[in-house]
């Protein structure tokens, strides 16, 4: 049991009659066992705690990992999906100034050449 043997068990009931005698003995014992017993009530329901713990860790990890390889999927759609950024520096700006330029000055040359002059 506890690593007694027979006759260490033996003295052990010798010692107990001794100490509590014949009439308080019976009573000693089912003390004895009430504690026992709720110490192994208490020790199974400690099991159960950690267990039920170990059991929430594991789910809440494997709920990271889900949202953590969903997220990267998401990302790697909006990257896939995503519309250049235009850079609207000062080469663009220019670049537009002279466009704007030459077009209005097409504009004024036809407006001056022939068919100005013929109305």
């Amino acid at each position: 049991m506890f690593g007694i043997g027979g006759g260490e068990f033996i003295f052990i009931i010798f010692i107990a009659l001794m100490l509590f005698g014949t009439d308080k003995l019976p009573e000693a014992a089912r003390t004895f066992g009430k504690i026992m017993a709720n110490l192994k009530h208490a020790t199974n329901e400690i099991k159960t705690e950690i267990q039920k713990s170990a059991d929430v860790q594991e789910i809440s990890e494997s709920l990271k990992q889900v949202t953590a390889s969903f997220t990267a999927e998401v990302e790697k759609v909006k990257e896939t999906v995503a519309v250049p950024k235009i850079d609207l520096g000062e080469n663009v700006m220019s670049d537009a100034a002279s466009s704007i330029s030459h077009v209005k000055e097409d504009i004024e040359d036809i407006a001056s050449g022939p068919i100005k002059r013929q109305l």
